[in-house]
This record gives C-alpha cells, structure tokens and sequence, in this order.
C-alpha cells in the first residue's frame, strides 16, 4: 500500500516518542580567521558570534520536537553551567518533557566548535570536549531505567540514541528494549556500542556504513555488500530491519524476510553533516510511533537528512522542509524559493550581494492572491534585481487580522507566492511587522502599496538609512483580501446570486 505522505504527515503532531540516552551541549563559536597569534603558530579567530544548541540525544528530541511530536526525554547531567545551559534549553522547548538524572561525578558533555568563516565556505578549525565517556554507575542507572519505564505506556516508539558517552549502559539498553517489547512498541536504535548483541530484540538498527562494517567484520562498500551485511545483523541482533546510512550513496533498508531497498540521497548543497543521524532516528520514531511501515519511515528520514545537511550547524527539520523535500510535485512552490531558515537566507543575500544586484522587499498576509497582489509584486520586481517577499505566519495573520483569519495556511501561502514568476524568495516571519526581517534582509528597495504614506511603512527609516528608497505602488481599485472574504460570506439571493451590500 502507498503511503499517502501529503496528509500523513500532518499527524505527526499527535504522536509521542520516548527518547534515551547521551545528552549533551553543541556550542558553536564562528569568526573570521585574518592573521597568526604571535604567541605561537596558530591561527587567530575574531569572534563573530556564539550559539548553543543541546546536543547528542538532545538533538534527537529537539527534531521530534521541531516536527511537532510530543519527546519524553530522558538523560543524564552533571551539576555544572553546562547542565544548567542544557535544563534552560530543554524548558524552552514546548514539546519536549524531560527527566534528567543529575550524576555529580561526572561533567554535562559539552563540546565547543570553533568555525571560520560565516559566510559561503565555512572551516571547523577546533574541537574542544568536556566529557567523561564511562557507564554510569548502579544508582544512575536505576533512575534512568525508572523513568524510561514508566513513560513507555504514553509513547507510541522509542529511540535510544548512543554515543557511547555512558548513558546506555547494556542494563538500561535491555531493561528498556525488553520493557517496550512486551507493550509492542517499537524501538528504533542509534548504535555505538562495540558489539550489538547489546541491541538484540530492537526492531531497528540505524549504523552508518562504517559501523556495520566493524559490527559484521564484512566488507561493505557496494549496495549488494551493504545488504548482505545488514542482512546478517538482523539475525544476529534477532532485529525487524536494519537502515543503513551511507552518506552520498543514500539509504540501504533490509527488512527480515523481503528484499533489500537501496534509496540514493538528495543532491544538496552540503554545508554542514553534524547530528544528521539525529534528524534519521528522530524521524524513524515518529514516523513508526504513527504506524508507517519501515520503507515509508526510510524515505521520509532520508529527505530529512537532505534538509539539515543544507543548515550550518546541530539543526533540526520541520513538517513543512519534511513535506517539500518529499513531495515537490505536489506544490506549487519551487524548493529553492521557500526559506524557513534564515541562515539559508543569509547564504542567498550574500550571493547576490557579490553579484551585485539590487534587492527589493515587500511583505504581507497575502491570505487570498488577486490582482491587485500581482500588481505590486510586478510592480516591486521591477524596481529590483531580486525581490524577497515576508509573510506573515499562521499566528501572526490571525494577530493581525482576527481568529477567522488566515483562509488559507501558511505553506500554501508561500508556494503559491513562490509561484509567481515575479517572485525571487519568500521568507515566513512570526513578529506582528516585518521590521526584524527588513533589518536581517537590509534590502535596496522597500516597497508598500499606495495606501501608505512613506513614513508609515514599517522599516522605512532603517532602508533610507542604509541608503535605500521607499516605493509605493498604486493600487488597483476593488481589490482587497478582507472584502473578498466578507463578499464570500454574503448570503445568496433566491437566484444563485450574492446579495448586494445594503448602503447607508
């Protein structure tokens, strides 16, 4: 049976998976590297800025979440900053509800990156760790246990995300595999342990081709050698299946019993592979948490992994990136042309800023395309080389315009804006006014329909400023979303026919 991804997806939102294992802290630190330290030979970075994202397992669950799965989170901390970072972190995400052990003889795993450049080609130049990678102790372990057991019955699938930093220990990863088997729920696996007896009884296993290679002592380099290997971990762990990850050769599915499915990956312009096998098994879970069956569930992590390779950075993957990498024929919207994240916009402005082209900008709830839209945007093109376009999300359309509103979603607002030829980028923001994206944007040209007066227009002061102008196009007479809408809501007339407006 096809699996229908087009409305499937959407279900994402109502599944729950229980995530465990290796939590820990990504900080990134990005600079320009310009001369050597007199101190010694080496390289000198001027820091631009810094992020910190959590890590490891937590990436796992930070993916669930950005897909609008509930995670149920348990991990183990130390009783440091870094725990403290990680604690503040996880609050903030809504959708994820975690039980963190707190075992003081050990750090929060914490590593830094040191990246130069922030623009185009990026070079991690250094690696700093903070960790202890043993077992955790007896007492640790009965807590972790404890709390993974006792949330099985609310999930819908499991992931245990190993980084061999201690957390899965072989009692917690049996106690949990053997716990979720007898309420039949499946358990998706992200090994690092030296030898996978110790995941025997999941229903998947998800090692790159290196790990199945040194789990199977086999050669596996071509699609038959990737398969007969996973074919031989299945048996040996007694798993459903085993998903290879293989980097720019895709995917490699062996389900006990059936023949194997090879998947190639995505042509993407890479820019950065870290906690891509996070997005995999996050996706995996969710998408097995529903129901799907293991081919489904593959190509759907697949696509994933295709999205947060184009990020910098530990990213994560949304519905909305999920469904547009999956289905780009079932929108109207070329890819290229939808940006849901601002680094990838970033990339863009930057390349046509070295190209030298003039960018123009104009924004909008753009609920129900009519020509008047299609004027300004026309119109907004013309006065540019490249025309971005904000829109309003979801959340803040109905702000703007009342509960009743947007008509129509945020995605379908945006493909079919990226539909028109007039249209360069469109960039979904979530403030009440576009002022944060014109900053980001710093467009050439800023243009508003002629109901505005200049010094009305949002971020009007900060293009002038920059030395950019303010253009107002006329508008078309009769057309306006928000009298569409309320003509659509008028009452028929006996004969078929609207009700004409009752005038004062």
């Amino acid at each position: 049976m096809i699996f229908d991804f087009e409305h499937r997806l959407a279900e994402l939102s109502a599944q729950t998976v229980l995530c465990v294992g290796d939590l820990m802290l990504d900080e990134f630190v990005y600079g320009d590297v310009s001369r050597i330290s007199p101190e010694a030979p080496a390289p000198v970075i001027a820091v631009a800025r810094q992020e910190a994202v959590i890590g490891g397992a937590g990436n796992v669950a930070r993916n669930l979440a950005s897909l609008g799965t509930r995670c149920l989170f348990v991990g183990v901390i130390g009783d440091d900053e870094g725990a403290r970072a990680v604690r503040a972190a996880l609050a903030a995400e809504p959708n994820i509800e975690a039980s963190l052990v707190i075992d003081r003889s050990r750090p929060t795993t914490r590593k830094v990156r040191f990246v130069a450049g922030e623009r185009g080609q990026s070079t991690h130049m250094l690696r700093a760790d903070w960790e202890v990678a043993k077992p955790i102790t007896g007492e640790i372990e009965d807590a972790v246990i404890r709390h993974a057991t006792s949330a099985l019955p609310d999930v819908g699938a499991v992931v245990l995300s190993d980084y061999a930093k201690g957390t899965l220990t072989e009692r917690v990863v049996r106690a949990v595999i053997e716990a979720a088997t007898k309420l039949d729920r499946p358990v998706v696996v992200d090994p690092k342990a030296h030898d996978f007896a110790v995941y025997r009884g999941a229903t998947l296993i998800t090692p790159n081709r290196k790990e199945l290679a040194d789990a199977t002592r086999r050669h596996a380099v071509s699609d038959a050698e990737v398969a007969a290997a996973a074919g031989e971990l299945t048996r040996a762990t007694a798993s459903a299946a085993v998903l290879v990850t293989r980097s720019e050769q895709g995917m490699t599915l062996v389900v006990r019993g059936e023949p194997p499915v090879h998947v190639p990956a995505y042509a993407v312009n890479v820019r950065d592979v870290s906690g891509a096998g996070d997005t995999v098994v996050a996706v995996l879970g969710a998408l097995l948490a529903m129901g799907a069956g293991f081919e489904p569930a593959m190509r759907a992590a697949n696509a994933a992994a295709a999205v947060v390779v184009g990020k910098r950075g530990t990213a994560a993957v949304t519905v909305a990136e999920l469904r547009s990498r999956i289905l780009p024929a079932s929108t109207l919207a070329p890819e290229e042309k939808i940006v849901f994240d601002w680094s990838i916009l970033d990339d863009r402005l930057a390349e046509w800023r070295h190209q030298r082209l003039r960018i123009g900008f104009t924004n909008g709830c753009f609920d129900l395309i009519h020509p008047g839209h299609i004027k300004v945007l026309t119109e907004a093109r013309a006065c540019c080389d490249r025309l971005v376009v904000g829109l309003n999300s979801d959340a803040s359309t109905r702000r703007l315009k009342g509960e009743d509103r947007p008509i129509q979603n945020e995605q379908a607002r945006a493909e079919v804006l990226a539909a028109l030829e007039a249209v360069d980028l469109v960039v979904i923001f979530e403030q009440d006014t576009p002022l944060e994206l014109i900053g980001h944007v710093r467009p050439t040209v800023l243009v508003k329909g002629g109901d505005y007066k200049r010094e009305e227009v949002v971020g009007y002061d900060v293009v002038e400023a920059a030395g950019g102008e303010v253009v107002l196009v006329d508008l078309m007479p009769g057309h306006s979303t928000t009298r569409l809408v309320t003509r659509s809501r008028e009452p028929a007339s006996p004969a078929g026919r609207k009700k004409p407006p009752v005038e004062a």
